[in-house]
């Protein structure tokens, strides 16, 4: 992998725009898609790719985190207490992923993914079903708590309002997150936003800001050891790279304007279509 040539680099570099913008709408950080990218079309090692990953999730956090939290979408106090728990699982994900078969990693990543995805399809056609029939988001049914907070949503010329709950689950969850993040290169906001979503009841919105806020710290303590072991391939982090911090500046702007309702579906159809291609992936010679 040491020479990768132009018309690669330009490909590359194009699927990383596309990633930044998807990853950075869905809070997903792209890890989604560049560990199947560089498994199934560069046949790369997935431990290299998933190294790769966590390189590009950094830059996706970085590039758009500050502006979320400038314009009020990401919840800041929720987002450092889940980042405690989310943290620590990174670190034993990563130090667990190099004692696993590749295959096994690949068959993982696929099974994960498919009730997420469901759950979240599930949710945004019944926000859409409410949308269309003129309900607005119910308000907070109880006084504000420590990580209650609101948000302007443009796409509906309006402030919505939320209440947090169920903190503590979702903490021991956020581990889980954690460790998906060091131990298949996902960032752990494919756990992290429904999480967040379906059990904290964060609109998707402001789920997705807040994952993009956090999932940068968890993705940099796991890739210090996958850069100890040699594992990061530079020349495919730089090119990937380059195109996410592109794509991200323009996923800011498509998830301020969007219908949070097809945040919702447009994540799971794109998950589900990733985890069958690459559980099909894994199964071949």
């Amino acid at each position: 992998m040491s020479e990768l040539g132009l018309q690669t680099a330009g490909l590359l570099a194009v699927f990383g725009f596309l990633i930044g913008i998807l990853g950075s709408v869905m809070g997903v950080g792209g890890g989604v898609f560049i560990v199947p990218l560089l498994v199934l079309w560069l046949k790369v090692p997935v431990h290299q790719a998933i190294a790769v990953s966590l390189v590009a999730i950094i830059a996706t956090s970085s590039a758009v985190a500050s502006v979320n939290v400038e314009r009020g979408l990401a919840n800041m106090r929720l987002g450092v207490v889940l980042e405690m728990t989310t943290a620590l699982g990174s670190i034993a994900g990563a130090l667990v992923s190099n004692m696993l078969p590749d295959r096994v990693v690949q068959v993982l990543f696929s099974l994960v993914l498919f009730p997420v995805a469901v759950m979240m399809f599930l949710k945004g056609l019944r926000s859409g079903r409410s949308a269309l029939q003129g309900h607005g988001p119910a308000p907070p049914a109880r006084p504000a708590g420590p990580f209650d907070a609101e948000f302007f949503d443009p796409s509906s010329s309006s402030r919505t309002s939320y209440a947090v709950r169920r903190i503590v689950p979702a903490s021991l969850l956020s581990l889980l997150g954690g460790s998906l993040s060091g131990l298949l290169g996902l960032g752990g906001g494919i756990i992290q936003v429904p999480v967040m979503n379906l059990m904290c009841g964060v609109p998707i919105k402001a789920a997705t800001a807040t994952s993009n806020f956090l999932m940068g710290v968890s993705a940099a303590a796991s890739v210090l050891i996958f850069f100890k072991r040699g594992l990061v391939v530079h020349e495919l982090a730089a090119v990937i790279v380059f195109g996410v911090l592109l794509g991200s500046f323009v996923g800011m702007r498509v998830l301020y304007k969007a219908k949070p309702e097809k945040i919702q579906m447009g994540f799971s159809v794109l998950v589900i279509l990733v985890a069958v291609r690459m559980l099909a992936g894994a199964w071949r010679p």
